[in-house]
């Protein structure tokens, strides 16, 4: 089992990662995202919309367990992080979350 927080910040210092709820919609909607994941207290509507895009793109979605301030420090950050777009995982071996949701 692969530790969720050490992929997240391994991927934000070497990869591509895009904060927010709103650029998770626009990438999901694009079909850029690799990987979009969403804090367990992400509002509701929200969580809607980014799950709606992901099932048309083909773009996995993983809920994070934890909230979003939890998920703000996973990632370094001062602030909190609502949902986050993996484009590129650098060294991260994030996207085995997704090989692990579809077994």
């Amino acid at each position: 089992m692969i530790d969720i927080n050490k992929a997240i910040a391994t991927a934000v210092k070497t990869g591509k990662v895009v904060f927010g709820a709103n650029n998770a919609v626009k990438s999901a909607k694009l079909g850029r995202a690799k990987l979009i994941i969403v804090a367990a207290n992400c509002p509701q509507n929200v969580r809607e919309d980014i799950e709606y895009y992901c099932k048309f793109s083909e773009v996995p979605m993983v809920i994070y367990n934890g909230t979003s301030i939890d998920l703000g420090s996973a990632c370094g950050k001062p602030f909190m992080v609502s949902a986050l777009t993996i484009r590129e995982p650098g060294d991260s071996d994030i996207l085995k979350l997704t090989e692990a949701a579809n077994d």
